[in-house]
């Protein structure tokens, strides 16, 4: 059988693509731009993905549909628009990819959308389930949210099966963004604030991440489904530092500070988005996926870092 993997050589899309190729399938890389994809992936380039993207030869005989590509969250975004570009790429692009994969006979597409549907902060104590009502606030979440209900709009139109996955945050080797920032302070010994902080926050290793795609692009249960996924062990922002330290065999240089002071302090000098985050509540549940799919994660959150950690240690302080 054949899997068509959009983003295919980025940071989800790269391990997809090999975790696919392990399991016997054949699989189809689509990108924006040519570049070296694994060994064994088939090349698609279809430019720049928006309502008007030419699927059709990417699409040619493929069975299964992961979608990994979209254009994502970002701390200062550049754009006079931003709005209208999440829209035009994440919501225009998927809802014109999955009615030409229908078109096409395309079984089954698999949508990467994310845990920013449901919202920024989840309740203490509380983690979100697939049936909360979602309340996305920034332009990514919001893009996110309006390309799940276009996909199942498509689905009832077409027949397409559609399922839906919303993961945390993300990590693993050639992770970018917050979580290697936050790598890159620690293993330099850089003191940081956060002693204090007893908040939960959910994480997932990005292998566990592309088994669990590939179980909802396979099993039976998964039609029309939406989804959770974690690592399955929560996490507060100061664990979180503690244990990087551990996998960078460094010292954790943790000390205690009000967080209210922080987060006032923060709002002064127009980074309170950015702390509240460090210090918020983040927690999903795997509950669902668990009971319906059977699915597990295979790497523990120990394991997860270590791995990070190595390939940090490898590739990113040379």
């Amino acid at each position: 059988m054949m899997m068509l993997i959009t983003g295919a050589n980025g940071f989800v899309g790269h391990v997809l693509c090999r975790e696919a190729l392990k399991r016997g399938w054949i699989v189809r890389g689509a990108k924006r731009a040519p570049c070296q994809l694994l060994a064994g992936v088939e090349e698609a380039v279809v430019g720049e993905i928006d309502g008007a993207t030419d699927w059709g030869d990417a699409l040619k005989d493929v069975d299964v549909v992961i979608h990994c590509a979209a254009r994502v969250h970002v701390m200062k975004d550049k754009a006079a628009d931003p709005m209208a570009e999440f829209i035009k790429t994440n919501v225009d692009g998927t809802a014109n990819l999955a009615y030409q994969a229908a078109k096409a006979g395309v079984k089954r597409l698999v949508f990467v959308s994310s845990v920013k549907v449901n919202g920024e902060q989840s309740p203490e104590g509380k983690p979100f389930a697939e049936a909360d009502i979602p309340a996305p606030q920034d332009a990514y979440g919001i893009s996110k949210w309006k390309a799940e209900q276009s996909l199942l709009k498509i689905a009832q139109e077409t027949g397409l099966e559609v399922v839906i996955v919303r993961p945390p945050l993300i990590y693993g080797a050639r992770v970018g963004g917050n979580f290697l920032s936050l790598l890159r302070g620690v293993s330099r010994g850089l003191p940081l604030p956060l002693g204090a902080v007893s908040n939960k926050r959910s994480l997932l290793y990005v292998d566990n991440l592309a088994e669990a795609l590939i179980l909802c692009a396979t099993h039976p249960n998964a039609s029309g489904q939406t989804y959770h996924v974690s690592d399955g062990h929560d996490v507060s922002t100061a664990e979180l530092i503690r244990m990087m330290a551990d996998a960078l065999a460094c010292k954790a240089r943790l000390f205690y500070f009000p967080t209210s002071l922080m987060r006032a302090l923060a709002f002064l000098i127009g980074r309170g988005d950015k702390v509240s985050r460090l210090l918020g509540y983040l927690q999903v549940s795997n509950t669902k996926i668990q009971g319906e799919l059977g699915w597990i994660p295979r790497y523990s959150i120990e394991e997860g870092l270590r791995i990070t950690t190595d390939w940090f240690l490898k590739e990113t302080r040379l």
